[in-house]
């Protein structure tokens, strides 16, 4: 697919110094650029490849002055590395819906509807009383059960399976292999020591514009709604217990876990590996280290937290350098301990 540099400008609301008129067909690295590439330079230890990138225009900032003479077609922006991201998201929307139509062999249940502009890959399986809104992409062999909302514009990647009465909504992307909707982990301890299940009634809601990754579950309700709300972002292998509630713009990494009924608050960062506690309330834009473990609520906002039990950040931070000093501490005691021991002994 390709662009000129005039058409990217006015998508990116951009002003160009340079040749408007060259077509791009890719997108790379400014220091692995050839003709015919878009390149952007947002981090000013990059400029040294300005002056060298074979890449035909490269994305800057408004106030970026260079230094010498630059062969690439320059287009001026707000944030470099905003506009690269919305171009990109451009150029993934536009192949996407190069896709349409209906491959075979694929099934759709009795009363389910798909909107205009769609695309059903092969062995696609849709259920019964499904409502599927219009440009939705479902890749091949993925798996929708019966009651299904898919909203405008969402894409399913290869693998998914979607269990019944999930709701999704616009502009969503999920992405290969993941499940939605797979029952909560819900047993009663009996007196013989063995578990009963506890049903798992309710359903899993996906506001607009979340995007969840690779090998990720985010389980059904006991009874309600397990909630991911408007712009969450959850990486690959990321588990979502049931009842959980995500608050808007939080963004999960990878091979995380949160535990059930556990509300989660807006615009929270959860790094990776990092483990939470079911039943808990955690205020927004709180920010949690790689490898915590949250075993409370938090209740004031904007805090930073590390470590298992997880801690104000500046206090983990002291705690660890204390922790390293440690064989030097245990050094220095065991010298005054001998040095007390020969005090006393001469002193007999």
């Amino acid at each position: 697919m390709k662009f000129t540099v005039s058409e990217i400008a006015q998508m990116l609301d951009g002003n160009i110094v340079g040749d408007e008129k060259i077509t791009i067909d890719s997108a790379a690295k400014i220091e692995e650029g050839r003709p015919g590439c878009i390149s952007f330079l947002a981090n000013s230890k990059y400029e040294s490849y300005i002056y060298t990138t074979q890449s035909s225009a490269v994305i800057v900032n408004k106030d970026f002055v260079p230094k010498k003479e630059v062969a690439a077609t320059l287009i001026y922006v707000e944030n470099a590395y905003t506009a690269f991201t919305i171009l990109l998201e451009e150029y993934q929307k536009r192949i996407a819906n190069a896709k349409s139509g209906v491959e075979q062999p694929s099934f759709i249940g009795e009363n389910s509807q798909v909107g205009d502009n769609c695309y059903r890959g092969a062995f696609s399986y849709i259920g019964k009383n499904c409502v599927i809104g219009d440009g939705v992409k479902i890749y091949p062999n993925t798996y929708l059960g019966d009651n299904i909302e898919i909203g405008d514009y969402s894409v399913i990647h290869p693998g998914v399976r979607i269990y019944d009465n999930t709701i999704i909504g616009k502009n969503c992307v999920i992405f290969a292999n993941t499940v939605i909707g797979s029952d909560g982990f819900g047993f009663a301890p009996q007196a013989d020591g063995t578990y009963k299940t506890i049903p798992q009634l309710g359903n899993v809601i996906l506001e607009d514009n979340v995007s969840v990754g690779s090998n990720s579950t985010i389980d059904c309700a006991t009874m309600g709604s397990t909630i991911i709300r408007t712009g969450v972002k959850i990486d690959n292998l990321v588990q979502i217990a049931h009842n959980v509630e995500i608050g808007k713009n939080t963004v999960i990494a990878a091979q995380s876990g949160i535990s059930g009924s556990t509300t989660v608050g807006e615009q929270c960062i959860v790094a990776g590996q990092v483990g939470i506690v079911g039943h808990i309330t955690i205020a927004n834009k709180t920010k949690i280290g790689a490898q915590s473990g949250l075993g409370k609520s938090i209740k004031k906002e904007g805090l930073s937290l590390s470590g298992s039990p997880a801690r104000d950040l500046n206090e983990h931070l002291r705690s660890m350098a204390l922790v390293r000093r440690l064989p030097e501490m245990e050094e220095r005691l065991k010298d005054l301990e001998n040095k007390h021991e020969t005090s006393d002994f001469q002193g007999q």
